[in-house]
């Protein structure tokens, strides 16, 4: 069986990564606890690290353009609103 090989790059920001994780798994409506995760879906560990990427992406955008983007904001607002109708969406249909 193969070993995880993910690894903090910086150790110092071990802290601020898991309430990162934490912070986007509340955004897509997944509960994760402490240590082990195991019986998550790979949709619901997908829709976590996806909301992380996008996170990081639009943090990089407003970076290259200087903190300014009122649009970006507007649609990250709108990720935000699909991902919770998405939600409901599989609500119900489970």
């Amino acid at each position: 069986m193969a070993q995880q090989q993910n690894q903090i790059l910086v150790p110092q920001a071990k802290a601020a990564m898991d309430q990162f994780k934490y912070e986007a798994a509340q955004e897509v409506g997944v509960n994760l606890k402490q240590g082990y995760n195991g019986d998550l879906t790979s949709r619901q560990a997908g829709s976590i690290g996806g909301q992380m990427v996008k996170k990081m992406v639009y943090a990089y955008q407003q970076n290259q353009v200087g903190g300014q983007g009122q649009q970006m904001q507007q649609d990250v607002n709108q990720i935000k609103q699909q991902n919770q109708q998405s939600q409901q969406q599989q609500g119900q249909m489970q």
